[in-house]
Formats: C-alpha cells, sequence, structure tokens
C-alpha cells in the first residue's frame, strides 16, 4: 500500500523522540521536511534515503512532494517539529489527500495512499516539563501568527482564554515583521487576570540554546521574545514554589487527610463551588482570599462589589502576624472576638482584646457622653495602639479610631471595617479609607455584622493557605 507516514520530532532533542518515529525514520525512503529538521533525523536516516526540503513558508510544495513520491512506492515520511498535528504539516496532508480524492473522481483513479500521524512530544509539553507543572489543569493553545487567521479571530480567543481562566500556552508570540501582537495579548490578559500571575518561556525547548526564565504577567518583557520561544500563562491558581511553575489538579483540595476533619473538607469544597460561580474569580490572591471568606460567611456574591481593600491589604497586614510585630487583635463587640478561630489565635501566640464589657468604659462612656464603643476604643487605643482593629457593629468605634489616628494615639497594623446598619454605618467607612497609611479591608455600603468582620479577620490569619486553596485550617 502506498503510504505517506507523518512523523512528530519532539522538540529536538533525541531524547525526546518517540521509538516509533524513530523507526519509522529508519525505514523511510524519503524524508520530506525543512531542512533545519533534517539535523535531527540524519544519525537514522539509512545511506539512500533521499531528503526533500522545500523551504520555509512552502508547506504545500513539500505535501505535494510527498504523494507524488508515495505514488511511486516510496516510503515516505514527512518530519515537523514537536507534535505534527499541533501547528504542523498533519492537518494539510490530510486537506490534500481530500482534495486530490475529489479530483480522481470519474478519473479511474482508485489506488490511494494512506495516511498515518505519529505523534511527538509538544514543545509547549517540553517547556512546561522545564518549568515544572504548569499545565496541570484546564489548558489551551494559541498561535499569534496571522498568516493564515485575521487577527479579529485571534483576538477573540485570546479574551475568551483570559475570561475562562485557562493555563494557556502560546506558539509564534513574536518575528521581526509581527511585534506587537505579544504585547497585546499581555494587555488582554491583564483585564482579566492579576499582573502577579505566573509566566513561565522557554527558548529551542529542548536544544543546546535552551533557555528557561519565570516572570509575572504584569512583569513579562515582550521584547526577551522570539519566535523560538514558547510562553505558558498560569490561571488564577497557579504559582512558583522554590522555583516550579505549578497549576494545582485539585487532588489537594478534592479529599482532607483525615487529620484535616470533616470541617475543612466541607469549607475546601464551599470554596470550590463559591469560585465556580464568581463573576470576577481572577484577581490577586490578596483580594480573592478575603473574598471567599466573605461570599462563604455571607452566602452573598455582591461581597465582590461591597468589599474594598487597600492593594495588598491581607498580605501586608499577614506578614506583621508573621514576623511577629502583631500581637493583639482589638474587637468592638464580643460577638467578633468569639467569630476569630481559637485554633490560629493559639497557633499563632495572638491574643484578642475586647474592651466593650470593661467596667471602665461604661464609667467613661457616662462621665463623657460618647457610647461604650468610642470608650472601648479610647481604652484599647492606651493598651495596644498598634493591634489589629476588628470592627463588626458599631460606627461609632470607626470614628474613634479614625479621631485616635489623626491625634497620634493610636497606629493600628490593620483596620477590619464592617459595621451594619442604617446610622452613619456608610459615613464611618468613608472616614476609614482616609487613613491612608494603614492596610484596611472595608465592607462598603450598610453591610457588615460581626461575623463578616470575624471571617476576614481568620483570612488574614490563614492567608498563607491560599495559594492551595486549603481554607478551614485551625476549625
Amino acid at each position: 500500500m502506498k503510504k505517506i507516514i507523518i512523523a512528530g520530532l519532539g522538540p529536538g532533542s533525541p531524547e525526546d523522540m518517540t521509538p516509533a518515529v524513530r523507526e519509522a525514520v529508519k525505514e523511510a525512503d524519503v524524508v520530506v521536511g525543512y531542512k533545519y529538521y533534517f539535523q535531527f533525523v540524519e544519525p537514522y536516516l539509512k545511506p539512500s534515503c533521499e531528503c526533500i526540503d522545500t523551504g520555509m513558508k512552502r508547506e504545500r510544495d513539500r505535501a505535494e512532494q510527498a504523494f507524488r513520491m508515495a505514488e511511486t512506492g516510496k516510503t515516505v515520511v514527512v518530519i515537523s517539529s514537536g507534535d505534527a498535528g499541533i501547528y504542523g504539516m498533519a492537518p494539510l496532508l490530510y486537506e490534500m489527500e481530500k482534495e486530490r480524492a475529489a479530483r480522481s473522481v470519474g478519473v479511474g483513479i482508485t489506488d490511494a495512499i494512506s495516511i498515518e500521524v505519529l505523534p511527538g512530544i509538544s514543545a509547549f509539553q517540553k517547556a512546561a516539563s522545564l518549568l515544572g507543572a504548569p499545565i496541570g489543569h484546564d489548558l489551551c493553545i494559541i498561535s499569534l501568527s496571522d498568516l493564515m487567521t485575521p487577527w479579529q479571530v485571534i483576538e477573540r480567543r485570546i479574551r475568551a482564554a483570559a475570561t475562562a481562566d485557562f493555563v494557556t500556552a502560546v506558539y509564534n508570540p513574536k518575528s521581526h515583521g509581527r511585534y506587537w501582537q505579544l504585547y497585546r495579548l499581555q494587555e488582554l490578559f491583564l483585564q482579566e487576570r492579576s499582573a502577579d500571575t505566573p509566566v513561565g518561556y522557554v527558548r529551542q525547548a529542548g536544544r543546546p540554546e535552551q533557555e528557561v526564565k519565570l516572570t509575572t504577567l504584569g512583569d513579562l518583557d515582550p521584547e526577551d521574545i522570539d519566535m523560538f520561544t514558547v510562553l505558558i500563562i498560569g490561571n488564577s491558581q497557579s504559582y512558583v514554589s522554590d522555583g516550579h511553575f505549578i497549576t494545582p489538579r485539585g487532588y489537594y483540595r478534592q479529599e482532607a487527610p483525615p487529620s484535616e476533619g470533616v470541617g475543612r473538607s466541607i469549607m475546601m469544597e464551599s470554596f470550590r463551588t463559591i469560585l465556580s460561580e464568581m463573576q470576577h474569580p481572577d484577581v490577586p490572591r490578596w483580594r480573592l482570599w478575603p473574598l471567599l471568606h466573605a461570599i462563604h460567611t455571607t452566602v452573598d456574591f455582591s461581597m465582590e462589589e461591597c468589599l474594598w481593600m487597600d492593594e495588598r491589604a491581607t498580605e501586608i497586614i499577614y506578614n506583621k502576624v508573621k514576623d511577629g510585630t502583631l500581637r493583639h487583635i482589638v474587637t468592638d463587640v464580643t460577638m467578633a472576638a468569639s467569630g476569630i478561630r481559637k485554633g490560629a489565635l493559639e497557633r499563632l501566640g495572638i491574643e484578642v482584646d475586647c474592651y466593650i464589657n470593661d467596667p471602665r468604659s461604661k464609667q467613661m462612656a457616662d462621665e463623657q457622653g460618647i457610647t461604650r464603643s468610642q470608650a472601648s476604643m479610647r481604652l484599647a487605643a492606651e493598651a495596644h495602639p498598634e493591634a489589629l482593629y476588628v470592627v463588626g457593629n458599631a460606627p461609632t468605634a470607626l470614628f474613634e479610631i479614625c479621631d485616635l489616628v489623626r491625634k497620634g494615639k493610636m497606629q493600628p497594623a490593620g483596620i477590619i471595617a464592617a459595621p451594619v446598619g442604617f446610622v452613619h454605618v456608610c459615613e464611618s467607612k468613608h472616614a476609614v479609607k482616609t487613613l491612608k497609611q494603614i492596610p484596611k479591608i472595608i465592607v462598603e455600603g450598610r453591610k457588615g455584622g460581626s461575623n463578616l468582620a470575624a471571617t476576614l479577620c481568620n483570612a488574614i490569619l490563614t492567608f498563607d493557605d491560599a495559594a492551595q486553596l486549603k481554607p478551614g485550617r485551625d476549625l
């Protein structure tokens, strides 16, 4: 039978070429391909094998040559780098076979040429292995070459990939004549993804000139990319650990080890559900983590709009916990204090103080004509001026914090502002926003409550679990 074998050579190194491809090349009478790739198969060719090169960008000529040689009864192997079915020769040869069959109708030609495709390791797979494990979840591949695909179509695909949170491998990212497309892709992804989304890129994967680099979506420099480079952009769960780019599949989230308990397992499942239903899940972890906690506590997805934070507020406050400078949390009411996980407080060596029921608060309130919430904040400022202040009930407590900060009597490590109600609630939150030097998490508008304030505090105390989306520690 007349036959054409389409073989993917892999990225270039001999060890990445499959045994099936090597055997096919050894038996070939003719090898057809771009001349650059002949160097990868020459050690396996028999002396009589003929190599036919049609030059760059002449894929149709290459396919026609393959059919002509196959018609003479020779064993023909058409080679492509990577996998021949991914931006390679396989689709073209099948299309040409269909065209040839249509032309032969009525001519009496019945001796068809069969086509066999042998897979190869694709460049994005090789690049992924060098970077770590970045393609561990749903992914897509996009070529930025607009030679055969209109740019409008490519841009729609880029937007779809970014919006759908796919890990995205990018082929043909840049050449001498195509310099702006990668800039545009970066711009589109930044509209949907956090600037700290991991990005890895590999130049000449599997070849002696190989270069492997890690960066972020925000810091990616398209000028450092060329036509021999493959990029991989992570999804919202991707992270870098010890120099390895990792996109978790979910094994550590689907089943909680027995030591973690049923409660944590349920909470992890709840977070996965919340993440799948959010309008904008592709936000930085410092925002996503408290947001997931807020929605989990309230079952209110409007938290996506009303939860306001200073840049990196969660991370900044957590770092103060981590380095030991934050040792006290002050709440406005006992209900907020009771919602902060005792296990987390013990593990981290943090104390919670609430002065609302302190006899001194009542006495001060009566003598000075202020609320007990205001009085409790004054007492707290004297005892713990650098604590994390968590307000889930009283707007007067927030106003008092603002006044004490402006008078230089306290400098909180952070503020969680979530009073609830109808009187002066919104105004108190506007006021606390003016404290520019203090990291804040604010539930804007009338919504809030002690339970919400406490869960936002718990999100800070467990921020080191955010990368693997493992809530529920210390339950």
